[in-house]
């Protein structure tokens, strides 16, 4: 007859080896899933690096918008500052 003792040590072992078993499967599974993330990862970048000359492209053109943009209104501050001042200096000599 199986004593209490050796039957603890041989459901020991056999949990042992299916805990080891489970572990190795799910180490597997988590490369799997950790090199998928990598791929789709590098994907991404390559696809915002594509779009980095766009992005570019589009901030000079702002950029070129809003110079026209200032130097517009400067120009109509000026003329009603020119205007003001010379009412101003109008008001002045009478």
């Amino acid at each position: 007859m199986i004593n209490v003792s050796e039957l603890l040590q041989i459901m020991t072992s056999i949990f042992t080896i299916i805990l080891i078993i489970v572990v190795t499967i799910l180490g597997i599974r988590l490369i799997q899933i950790v090199n998928k993330a990598e791929q789709l990862l590098d994907d991404v970048e390559e696809k915002v690096n594509s779009l980095n000359g766009v992005f570019g492209v589009i901030e000079k053109a702002s950029q070129g918008l809003d110079l026209i943009g200032s130097k517009f209104i400067d120009s109509i501050t000026n003329l009603i500052y020119k205007f003001f001042k010379k009412k101003k200096e109008e008001d002045d000599y009478e």
